[in-house]
């Protein structure tokens, strides 16, 4: 499903739009001359499901050639492996995600919790995977004619980073689970997940310039997406936390 010039949303589950597995998060390809990279692969179970999406966009996964994932949550990280091993595309994962992508670290991904709590089937296995490229701030990766830059963004998880997209038909922010329409946050009783790493987070956000917000789930916001930034702030100024998602 196209979405900006640049940008195709191809997956995702039951917290947006049903294009693949129920537990995915929101997968994007980007597009660009003739490259083709994607934001967060989803679990895993609905890959072939996104290869046909991909193909009925106009797009041909042999042309993917590296997959950047926002956080190492099973829902964003889990199918890394899958799509590394059916592209051949280098996985690009930042210094603070890298070590539990590598190694398959269920228990620092929480993924086992995730499982109990009844959002992943319970007979899933995380896989270990290579990890080409770890990024952190201060890196710039170019995509075609665009630019794409990562902007560490902790508080959902320890790891989290969003990504910021220019040079394309309008400016996108790839803000996995640190931002959501109406100002919504998705905040978990996990380990990693911490509520003041997550409220610096949200001022942050708040003082980048884009014009999308593309989160990890639920509604896009194509316009103005900077507001759902500002109602956050709001909340947080009345010393109140912003509304949980799920």
């Amino acid at each position: 499903m196209k979405i900006t010039e640049d940008v195709f949303l191809v997956g995702g589950g039951n917290l947006g739009f049903n294009l693949s597995h129920d537990a995915d998060c929101h997968i994007y390809a980007i597009a660009s001359e003739n490259e083709i990279v994607l934001v967060d692969c989803g679990l895993g179970p609905g890959t072939n499901q996104v290869v046909e999406n991909m193909r009925n966009d106009g797009l041909d996964p042999g042309r993917i050639t590296r997959i950047f994932v926002t956080h190492y949550h099973a829902d964003h990280a889990g199918a890394l492996s899958g799509w590394r091993a059916l592209t051949g595309a280098e996985v690009c994962a930042s210094v603070r995600s890298a070590p539990a992508i590598k190694t398959g670290d269920a228990r620092t991904v929480g993924l086992e919790a995730a499982k109990q709590a009844g959002y992943y089937p319970l007979d899933y296995q995380l896989q270990p995977c290579p990890v080409d490229l770890e990024f952190d701030e201060g890196h710039e990766f170019q995509i075609g004619q665009l630019t794409m830059q990562p902007y560490s963004t902790p508080g959902h998880s320890q790891d989290h980073f969003a990504f910021l997209l220019r040079g394309g038909g309008r400016d996108c922010l790839f803000s996995g689970d640190s931002l959501f329409w109406g100002g919504t946050i998705i905040l978990q009783n996990i380990p990693d997940c911490n509520l003041q790493a997550y409220i610096s987070t949200i001022e942050r956000i708040a003082t980048l310039s884009f014009e999308a917000l593309l989160p990890g789930h639920l509604t896009i916001s194509l316009r103005n997406g900077k507001r759902h930034a500002e109602a956050a702030i709001k909340t947080i100024r009345g010393l109140g936390v912003p509304r949980n998602a799920v």
